[in-house]
């Protein structure tokens, strides 16, 4: 019967999509994982940065006084 061809279809399709969405949402959050990452590294090179202007800051301090 044709209605039961196209219920067959349909489910397969679904099926189908559903997969594609899991594999999608998995490659999304490791994305975002990685994207976490570099962040935190990136605020962990700040925080050197900053440091890094402090003591020089502080050297430029002690050679003009």
């Amino acid at each position: 019967a044709p209605a039961r061809q196209v219920s067959g279809l349909a489910e397969q399709l679904e099926e189908q999509l559903f997969h594609l969405y899991s594999l999608h949402n998995e490659l999304i959050q490791e994305r975002l994982q990685e994207l976490a990452e570099v962040m935190e590294r990136v605020g962990q090179a700040e925080a050197e940065l900053r440091q890094v202007c402090r003591t020089v800051e502080a050297a430029y301090r002690d050679l003009c006084l």
